[in-house]
């Protein structure tokens, strides 16, 4: 199979320096990173794809079997450290991206040598004790909306997750992403995203860790940073001076740096 066809595999960077290897989150793909990409690609080797399933992979790959696992999606990541032999690449993972660079990392130690993490969930439910930011009526809610009608579920979701309000346009990117998916695939993609409970797994990290939050963030809380920075003893928790979920798009000067300063600190 060809790995870098099927998951739309894209090197930028520089060739002899380091590998960054950055992982887009649900309903999203690579182009999601265009705004950081050029100021970390200064520095280091950008690796960019999309999971099958997602912008421009191999959409015949995909398979539900596969996918309703991160696991299904960690084991992508794995395939394409091992088709362009990368080892010890920093994993930059976006939303429940983070949870799928850990994952990796369980699976090819070797593979992964740092993780950042870009406002993270290990799970999205409350629970006693943790809070997840939603109710198990609410996600049951939110994927019977999904279920029931996937477009318009994106243009109400997306600028909610988003945030800025003040900034429309940003809003209708993350709309217009997600609509791009085929909605059968985002299904399972979301309740993949929305049902897995992760925080066990945050106990096998072990790597230098990143964790990145937003002062505000509808479908992340601070609550969720905080529990996750304290759940990864080798972690750096930075809040970032920036509203949403995305802010490699709506704060990409602020999240590049803050990727770069971790970078730079473990030299």
């Amino acid at each position: 199979m060809d790995i870098r066809r099927r998951n739309n595999v894209n090197v930028t960077g520089r060739d002899d320096a380091p590998v960054l290897l950055l992982a887009h989150g649900f309903g999203c793909d690579q182009n999601m990173w265009r705004l950081v990409v050029p100021a970390l690609a200064e520095r280091y080797r950008v690796v960019l794809f999309d999971y099958v399933g997602s912008g421009g992979s191999d959409l015949s790959a995909w398979s539900e079997e596969r996918y309703a696992s991160l696991h299904g999606y960690a084991a992508d990541v794995v395939d394409v450290c091992e088709e362009l032999d990368v080892r010890q690449a920093v994993f930059v993972g976006h939303s429940v991206s983070a949870m799928v660079g850990v994952l990796a990392a369980q699976a090819a130690p070797e593979r992964i040598g740092a993780l950042v993490m870009v406002t993270p969930s290990p799970c999205y439910i409350d629970d006693e004790g943790y809070r997840g930011g939603f109710s198990t009526a609410d996600i049951d809610e939110l994927l019977d909306s999904l279920e029931a009608n996937y477009l318009g579920w994106s243009s109400a979701m997306a600028p909610v997750i988003m945030g800025n309000p003040e900034r429309p346009e940003l809003g209708r990117e993350l709309t217009n992403s997600f609509c791009a998916t085929d909605p059968d695939i985002a299904r399972v993609f979301a309740r993949t995203t929305f049902l897995t409970d992760s925080r066990e797994d945050l106990k096998s990290v072990s790597v230098p860790t990143l964790v990145l939050e937003c002062e505000q963030d509808a479908i992340a809380p601070r609550e969720v940073g905080a529990y996750v920075h304290a759940a990864i003893p080798s972690s750096h928790l930075v809040t970032l001076a920036a509203t949403g979920h995305c802010p490699q798009l709506s704060a990409p000067e602020a999240t590049a740096e803050a990727i770069l300063d971790f970078l730079e600190s473990r030299q």
